[in-house]
Formats: structure tokens, sequence, C-alpha cells
């Protein structure tokens, strides 16, 4: 995991290396992602340094979702994704968490986020088991 004093998002946040910023609150920063998939690709960030959103305290997201729906209007695409990776395995790159506004120009363009979904065939008896698994879980 990468520590604050070297996080690339942190430094961001406290103005050591320059950004395109688009938003800023009190817990979160918007900006460009200079490594774009598609034109008006940004990010969204909370400014307190977690590696997952499961270590996000809930107080830190208030701004979150807000500035990720604001961003998606501005970019002006009718088609977008809002992307959040959790872990390597899960194409997480910086261990920081952070949010992505894609938009996706057109159906057949390769700008914007590609997606498979590969459905795995569950039967209604194991997604009830996983329900129970994770219904018994929830605080």
């Amino acid at each position: 995991m990468t520590s604050l004093a070297s996080c690339i998002f942190c430094k961001i946040i406290k103005g050591e290396i320059p950004c395109f910023k688009l938003l800023e609150s009190e817990t979160a920063l918007a900006f460009m992602d200079v490594g774009p998939i598609a034109k008006g690709h940004c990010l969204v960030i909370p400014k307190y340094h977690c590696r997952t959103i499961t270590d996000l305290p809930d107080e830190e997201m208030k701004d979150i979702l807000p500035f990720a729906k604001r961003l998606a209007k501005a970019t002006g695409a009718e088609h977008y994704n809002l992307l959040q990776n959790n872990g390597r395995w899960a194409h997480q790159e910086v261990d920081h968490v952070h949010f992505h506004v894609i938009p996706k120009p057109a159906q057949n363009d390769s700008a914007g986020l590609g997606i498979t979904w590969p459905g795995q065939g569950l039967g209604m008896d194991d997604i009830k088991k996983t329900f129970e698994e994770i219904k018994g879980k929830l605080e």
C-alpha cells in the first residue's frame, strides 16, 4: 500500500503536483485524468487518504457522488461510466480511493470504457445462498 507521504493523489491535494482542478470542497477534489481514455475523463477523490471505499469513513463521502453527477452533466455526454476499482485484481492502480467519470462518445467508438459482462449462470438457489450470507453480515 502506498503511504500518505508518497501518494500521488495526496500530493495533488496538497498542491505539490499540479492538476486541472474542476471542483473542490472540504472533503473532495475533482480534476482531469492526465491519462484519459476518453475526452472529458476526470477523477473525483476524497481528501482523506485510504486505499479502498470500505476504508473510507462515511462522512468523507458526502461530496463524491454529487461531484460525479455534476461532472457527468458538464461533459455533455449522454452515455458515460462511473467507475471505482478496489484492489489490484479489480484494476486499481493508485492506492488512494478514487472515482472515474468516463464519457462514452459513441457505441462503436474505441474511446471510453470497454466492458464485457460475463454472466455466471448462477441459479436461484446459489443467489439465495449468497444473499443470505451478505444479508447476515450487514450492519
